[in-house]
């Protein structure tokens, strides 16, 4: 399950941007000079309010996600023109050895700060698994309010009115609700376990992934930084002249490299999510063991459709009760 985010082809041609002098453009500094994302009360702050009970937790982090994503989205671009003022600067110098030197630790740089993006694309991979967990939440809670409410309503009646013959039509109706939540809450956990494990997987990969290139890429600017002769001068006396420029294209080079051949060596994630149906329920066990089959009571009184969902609940605890399609819960972003 374990997987590697997305690589783009932009990343891995540090060798060849030798300068990052001739990629400045006129919105490089509207980067550096525009603040972080700013959020503003609007009709997305409403939707949290009206967010089912079940998922309003769920809501709010993937929410605060966005805001974490934007931000390091925002960094990365910051950092990126930091990355071209560092090479301006050492250009105004005209010091040779310093304007090499820093236009080609900026190339490195600004790969550091484009790494933020790659590593912001996996956290919203990440948030998007944890939606369907939310969806999911969403769906289950009219369920649970429904059996509720008629569980208040046969106590309400059994205390005013312990001889009503309502009493019998809310018990049979109670016992469907219970069955519909059955396969309700038995998808909801199904669902919720699995992509649980698939957004983590997809998060602690995009972490590692970042965390190894940015290393990668800062031992290599360590070593231009190592190339820039800082042994004290007399007044009057000439610098030896600058015989790095090789060397300082060759660390380009190696970092490029570094990243082309970089390869996710996590540990896997395990699952047994292909066990699962499409309806969220299990499907057939591996080495030929069928799941029990779900009662089928749709023909059935009231009191044998009781039996029935007993008797399937002794044999089978992990196959809940069957209800209608368009009674399922629904998964979909």
């Amino acid at each position: 399950m374990a997987r590697a985010i997305p690589r783009r082809d932009t990343v891995t041609n540090v060798g060849r941007s030798l300068s990052i002098r001739s990629k400045k453009s006129d919105n490089t500094s509207s980067h550096a000079s525009s603040g972080g994302a700013k959020h503003h009360f609007g009709l997305s702050s409403l939707r949290g309010v009206q967010q089912p009970e079940l998922s309003k937790r769920l809501y709010k982090l993937i929410k605060s996600q966005n805001h974490a994503i934007s931000a390091y989205d925002q960094a990365g671009k910051e950092s990126a023109a930091i990355a071209s003022q560092l090479s301006d600067w050492g250009e105004s110098t005209e010091d040779e050895s310093l304007s090499d030197i820093s236009d080609k630790l900026g190339v490195l740089l600004a790969e550091i700060a484009e790494q933020e993006d790659l590593f912001a694309q996996g956290l919203e991979e990440s948030r998007g698994v944890l939606k369907q967990i939310r969806n999911t939440e969403s769906s289950v809670q009219p369920s649970r309010t429904h059996k509720q409410k008629i569980q208040d309503e046969i106590q309400k009646l059994k205390y005013k009115e312990p001889e009503s013959t309502k009493l019998v039509t809310l018990e049979q109706e109670l016992v469907r609700a219970e069955a519909q939540s059955l396969v309700a809450e038995a998808q909801l956990t199904n669902i919720t376990r699995q992509k649980f494990k698939e957004a983590y997987d997809v998060h602690t990969a995009a972490v590692i992934e970042r965390a190894e290139k940015q290393i990668l890429l800062a031992q290599q600017a360590r070593r231009l930084v190592n190339l820039l002769d800082d042994t004290p001068i007399v007044p009057g006396e000439e610098r030896p002249a600058y015989t790095a420029g090789e060397q300082a294209r060759e660390v380009l080079n190696d970092a490029e490299t570094g990243l082309r051949g970089w390869q996710a060596r996590n540990d896997p994630v395990h699952s047994q999510a292909g066990r699962m149906g499409v309806n969220a329920m299990p499907g057939h066990q591996e080495g030929g063991v069928q799941n029990v089959a779900p009662p089928q009571t749709e023909h059935l009184s009231n009191e044998q459709r009781v039996e029935a969902v007993e008797r399937a609940q002794e044999q089978a605890p992990s196959a809940p009760y069957p209800v209608a399609e368009e009674e399922r819960v629904a998964t979909a972003v």
